[in-house]
């Protein structure tokens, strides 16, 4: 699997923070079942490697990624945990070597061109805008396209179901990553039914090949 596998499989990556192990597993169900596999679960939390790894070991049909991925230690974990991707909110070499050596796609974070620079020195073309609105947004990503026209983005970091679609249609964008997809009431009520309503809705937003 490749990053651009990652980005291509759905029009968005949900964006997960999950603060108990036992929403792990109903969550991630609920996501499939809307027809949304690739599940980045941020690492922002203490219960989130053990997350990552109870959606690996008990939902087949997910693909558990590990976001907000900092540092070669946390690729190192979360690969450890089952992940099988990475998604990071900025770039560095160490980062991208580390999930490289771990056989981990990785969507680095970046911000400004220079970043990209880094990235695409590394061997890194599929990355991540963040923080995407206030970055910019889509006037940036219109003028990144002349500069680097073969990038392909996943803007992620202020996306909502009402501004998606204005991404995903740029010619430079795959996917989107938002966190709309899983609310935090929801997921603290164990509304797991509208979680799946909200990926299916989702699934319905038009990707860029």
């Amino acid at each position: 699997m490749t990053a651009l596998d990652v980005m291509r499989d759905a029009p968005v990556i949900p964006v997960i923070v999950l603060e108990e192990i036992g929403h792990a597993v109903p969550l991630a169900r609920a996501l499939v079942k809307g027809g949304i596999r690739m599940l980045e679960v941020t690492l922002r939390t203490p219960a989130a490697l053990a997350c990552i790894e109870a959606i690996s070991k008990e939902v087949p049909d997910a693909v558990p990624g590990a976001g907000t991925v900092r540092s070669a230690a946390d690729a190192r974990a979360a690969r450890a945990a089952g992940a099988r991707f990475a998604v990071s909110p900025g770039y560095t070499s160490a980062i991208g070597h580390a999930c490289r050596d771990h056989g981990l796609p990785l969507l680095p974070g970046v911000s400004s061109a220079s970043d990209i620079l880094r990235a695409q020195e590394d061997g890194y073309s599929e990355l991540k805008f963040f923080p995407a609105v206030p970055s910019g947004g889509a006037p940036m990503l219109k003028a990144w396209h002349g500069p680097f026209p073969e990038v392909r983005f996943c803007p992620t970091g202020g996306i909502s179901a009402e501004n998606a679609a204005q991404f995903l249609a740029l010619p430079n964008v795959v996917c989107v990553g938002g966190s709309w997809l899983t609310p935090a009431d929801a997921v603290a009520s164990g509304d797991w039914e509208r979680i799946t309503s909200l990926a299916a809705q989702a699934t319905k937003l038009s990707p860029r090949a």
